[in-house]
Formats: C-alpha cells, structure tokens, sequence
C-alpha cells in the first residue's frame, strides 16, 4: 500500500485553509494532489523507504500531526493505487485507516462483492444500464466478456470499466493539481434550509466563478458542487460541461443542476461551495455557434460587465436576482 486518500474532518472552513494541510502532507512527501474542498492524494512510496514505516503506520503519524497542529480529524484510505486508495477512503471511519491490500487475490475480494456505482468515474447512468443486464456488481463485471461490456457502453469505456473491476490501477498522483482549479464558497450566517436562498447563493457563485475565469482568459471543463450541513458533513457532486466555458449564464444552469440532483428536503446548509476544474486558455476553448441571438446578446452585455466591474468594483453589475442583498 503506496498511496493515501486523506479526507479533513470537520472541513477546512475556507478554501484558503487547505494548502495548510496540504502543507502537512508535504513534509512526508512531495508527491501531493489536492482533491478540493477537504482531501488529498499523497504516494508515499518513497516516504516508506524514507522512514522505514509502511503507509498504515505513517497515517497514523500523519493523524497525529494533523490534530495536533491544525485540530483537524482525519479520514484515510489506502491502496496500491489511487483508485483503491479512494475506494478504501468509502469505508473508513474517523480514527481509522482502511487499508486494502496490495496483492491481486486480496484486491479482487475486496472488488467482488462492490457494487457498481462504488467504482469511481461510474455515474447513475452506467449503473442503470449495467444493472438492466444483471451487471450489479464489481465482481460480475470482471467476468463479463470485454465485447459485451463495450457494446453496451462503448469501446474505450468498455475496456476500462473491465480494467478497473479487476483491480487494474493506471492513475496517479498528480502533484499540483489544485493550481488547475479556481473556487468560491458562500457560507449562511446560520443553518439556512431555505432552498431559494440555496439558489441565491449559488446565482451568487456561480457569477463570481465566471468572472474570474474571463479576468484570466480561462475557461473550464468540469463544475464541481459541495453543500456542507450543519453536522458538518458535506455533499460534493461534478459534472462535466457540454463545452469548456467561462460564460456566467452557463455556469449558473449547471450548478442549479447539480443542486436539483441533490434532491434536498429541508436540508440546513450552512455553506454551499463552486469549483470550476479543468481549466484551460480561452484562446484553444470552441465555442458552438448558434442562430439564437438572445445568446449572443448576453456575452455581450457579459463583456460589458465585466469592464464595469473591473473599473467600479465586483458589485458595479450584478443579476437582478441578487439586488437588494448580499449573496
């Protein structure tokens, strides 16, 4: 077991409070991806040989460390890989480290009997049409023939969803990657269950995001959602764009998309947080044309915006949504 999925507990209150911990896991190794709000990835292969103790033992340390620098609990898995590392982070408890075991038959154990939505990168529709045909589990999955899984969700999926069922891990910890990443969070001056205040907030967010993007000539690939709870626990769901954007209308679509999926009854939200992943130059971003010219208008009217904000302040233009208060 090389690699360690570390989940903060309770939740850095800022995105600023992060790169501290991040920091603690750095003087074990260099080797640190930033899995933001509240977790990282850490490949403690050279840590082991370094001082003489296994990843199990050095979570341990590092559990220690964390408490007693920054009061901050730690959740850890750990695995052979990243994928079995967060995989294993699932069915860890505060106080303990889950481990899975590094050796193949060991592996395919733990696998076997998971069900399918437990492997990373399967969403609910994968799930549904893998169930339709009686792929429920991760076990069932790996001896499914390669042909039969590729026909039923494509030939490069197929493979790796086979690959990754039998244990198979190519990932790997990408060091720096929080740089990739742009956030925002709008925390409630007390537990708000308020669903229109919810949406506000995200309205809010999701401006804030776009803005920041065109200031640096950026676009992303992938919006990510956290709503954190007033027992401290906390929800994070992406989702992919249609196309890599910085236009504030559709930011502010997805977000209210990945919160309607949430399905909240009377939740008490204390903070909802946007991140915007994938971040790429605006120059190499297409963007697909179309004859409506409401959309057009709207990047214009953006633009102009965005060069009042940057001469009168963030709050020279804001939706009408927001007027009249401080989201």
């Amino acid at each position: 077991m090389t690699i360690l999925c570390v989940r903060f507990q309770p939740p850095p209150a800022s995105e600023a409070d992060l790169p501290h911990l991040l920091g603690m896991l750095e003087e074990f190794t260099p080797v640190v991806q930033a899995l933001p709000p509240d977790g990282a990835l850490a490949d403690l292969r050279g840590a082991e040989r370094y001082f003489g103790r296994d990843a199990v033992e050095l979570a341990s340390v590092i559990r220690v460390r964390s408490l007693a620098l920054h009061g901050v609990d730690c959740v850890i898995g750990a695995g052979p890989g990243p994928m079995l590392a967060r995989m294993a982070l699932d069915d860890a408890r505060p106080g303990r480290t889950h481990a899975v075991p590094g050796e193949p038959d060991a592996v395919a154990r733990y696998l076997a009997d998971k069900p399918v939505t437990a492997l990373p990168g399967v969403g609910a529709a994968t799930s549904r049409t893998l169930t339709d045909y009686g792929l429920d589990t991760l076990g069932r999955v790996a001896a499914a023939p390669l042909s039969t899984l590729q026909r039923l969700i494509g030939a490069k999926a197929g493979r790796e969803l086979r690959e990754k069922a039998n244990g198979v891990d190519r990932g790997r910890v990408v060091p720096n990657a929080v740089s990739r990443s742009l956030a925002t969070e709008r925390p409630f001056g007390r537990d708000e269950l308020n669903p229109d205040r919810h949406r506000r907030a995200l309205l809010s967010a999701a401006e804030e995001i776009g803005a920041r993007l065109r200031a640096l000539e950026k676009v992303c690939r992938t919006l990510t959602l956290t709503v954190r709870y007033a027992d401290r626990s906390a929800t994070t769901r992406s989702r992919t764009l249609t196309e890599p954007t910085a236009h504030s209308p559709a930011l502010t679509a997805t977000a209210y998309a990945l919160y309607e999926a949430l399905g909240l009854q009377r939740a008490r939200v204390r903070a909802i947080a946007l991140r915007a992943e994938g971040l790429d130059s605006a120059d190499r971003a297409c963007h697909q044309l179309t004859f409506d010219p409401v959309d057009e208008k709207v990047r214009r009217i953006e633009e102009v915006a965005d060069r009042a904000r940057a001469k009168f302040g963030p709050r020279a233009v804001m939706p009408g949504g927001l007027g009249g208060a401080a989201a």
